[in-house]
């Protein structure tokens, strides 16, 4: 064997062992997938779904199976959609929508829908105008949270055979034309006022009320002092009464001579101190006074 024989041999060998070695890697590199922590991987061996491979190190059959999708878990977000709706009460409203979702099962999404995010906006147009055809004006503006909450149950229905998760609905805005917006802006003032009468119309019921309140309660004062006063002069004369029962006419004379003596004593602390006025029997009532006072005649 000469030298040209022995070394076509090794080169032949060696190349041999390189295309093995290249071979192996090859299969290495298409056998083993790598899959990022937000993605998941969708297999096929020979155009038929074979798997779905989610994060970290998998393992396919090299040649055989190959990567078609590269699917992203991420939460998404639609472009800010406007769809016209009409109300129960006949009113035009543009509706600005906005929705959230994520991708759980890929093999749904990429086999049973093409254009998934147009897929969506259309499902939730056509909800919108459903569901607020359903309600009117006033409603739409003061139940936002419970329409959202319908249009997002909904949705979910409706994408649930596309293997997506609606995360979250929202209503932006709720725009009206400038004619309704007029017709609104007057009916809003017209409230106003009507409220402003009302209440002033209370005030004055209440300020009527209270007046009324307190007459009563003067009214009610003044009966109490006269039946009070009333209740002492009857407590008055059931003691003298008693006395003339006890006593005989002599109570009853002391009692008018008791009077006379009383009344000349405020006379005599009048303004008009310097002079005295004296009834002709003065000295006859105090005569009777300390009579029938000592028993005895002065």
């Amino acid at each position: 064997m000469d030298v040209e024989t022995l070394i076509a041999d090794l080169v032949g060998g060696n190349l041999v062992v390189l295309l093995l070695a290249a071979f192996v890697i090859l299969c290495v590199l298409l056998g083993v997938r790598i899959v990022p922590q937000a993605e998941k991987h969708v297999v096929e061996r020979f155009g038929r779904l074979r798997a779905v491979l989610g994060p970290g190190i998998n393992f396919i059959v090299p040649f055989l199976d190959r990567v078609a999708h590269k699917v992203s878990i991420l939460e998404r977000q639609l472009p800010t959609a406007s769809q016209d709706a009409i109300t129960a009460d006949n009113v035009l409203v543009e509706v600005e929508t906005s929705v959230f979702y994520r991708i759980l099962e890929p093999e749904k999404t990429v086999y049973r829908i093409r254009d998934v995010d147009a897929a969506i906006a259309t499902t939730v147009a056509g909800i919108v105008r459903a569901e607020i055809g359903k309600m009117e004006l006033d409603e739409v503006q003061s139940n936002r949270a419970a329409l959202i909450a319908t249009i997002k149950s909904n949705v979910e229905d409706a994408v649930d055979n596309w293997g997506i998760e609606v995360t979250r609905a929202e209503i932006l805005d709720v725009n009206l034309d400038q004619q309704t917006r007029d017709a609104m802006l007057q009916q809003l003032n017209a409230e106003r006022a009507r409220r402003a009468q009302v209440t002033e119309a209370e005030g004055r019921k209440r300020a009527v009320e209270l007046s009324a309140d307190a007459d009563l309660y003067a009214a009610e004062q003044t009966a109490k002092a006269r039946r009070i006063s009333a209740e002492a002069e009857a407590y008055a004369t059931q003691v003298v009464a008693e006395a003339i029962a006890k006593n005989g006419l002599e109570a009853a004379q002391y009692q008018v001579a008791l009077k006379q003596v009383e009344a000349l004593v405020a006379l005599g602390n009048g303004d008009g101190k310097q002079t005295i006025v004296l009834p002709s029997n003065a000295l006859d009532a105090f005569a009777d006074a300390f009579t029938l006072l000592t028993g005895r005649k002065p």
